[in-house]
């Protein structure tokens, strides 16, 4: 071995051991706030319940239907069944609305923005009274495409066999399917 493979190799050893060791070493990813942890748990629990309510409903919707349950306990039932589902879901639906109500409002904040400046780039005067509607380079690329598809598609069809009814095309003396002459 030349000394150029060992040092190459040395230092690949020394990026791995860099890259178990990180964990150790950045010790701040690893610590968890009793909030964070609270919080996790509590998620994990309401979804763990609902979970639990969907398969307890499928479970007495699938006995009713077998007769096991009478109409009476039936209603019951799931009535409480249902009640504890919402109950979860709206528990949850308040951790979402908490932690991603901003993102949501940015994202669309950011869209609305990014589409004001597409239309001040591509000139106001040009679209005046046509509605806001910017296509992009890709969707230009797309649209080119199928309208070349399209005409295409239309050079080649001569219209329908008279006696089937199937889409013929120009270069067909006999219909594919039922094999009629063409004029």
């Amino acid at each position: 071995m030349d000394i150029g493979s060992i040092l190459l190799l040395l230092a690949l050893l020394v990026l791995i051991g860099l890259f178990i060791a990180r964990p150790l070493i950045d010790r701040e990813a690893l610590v968890i706030t009793p909030e964070e942890d609270q919080a996790e748990h509590e998620i994990s629990t309401l979804l763990a319940e609902r979970d639990r309510v969907l398969s307890a409903l499928q479970e007495m919707d699938f006995d009713h239907a077998l007769g096991k349950i009478p109409e009476q306990d039936y209603q019951a039932q799931r009535a409480l069944l249902l009640q504890q589902g919402a109950d979860a879901l709206r528990k949850l639906d308040e951790f979402d609305q908490g932690e991603s109500a901003n993102d949501v409002e940015g994202r669309i904040e950011a869209a609305i923005a990014e589409r004001r400046a597409a239309i001040a780039n591509h000139g106001s005067s040009a679209m005046a009274g046509k509605p806001a509607l910017v296509m992009t380079e890709v969707d230009d690329e797309v649209e080119l495409q199928v309208a070349a598809r399209r005409r295409n598609r239309q050079d080649k069809s001569a219209g329908f066999c008279p006696q089937c009814g199937r889409p013929v095309q120009k270069s067909d003396s006999f219909c594919p399917k039922c094999g009629n002459a063409l004029a």
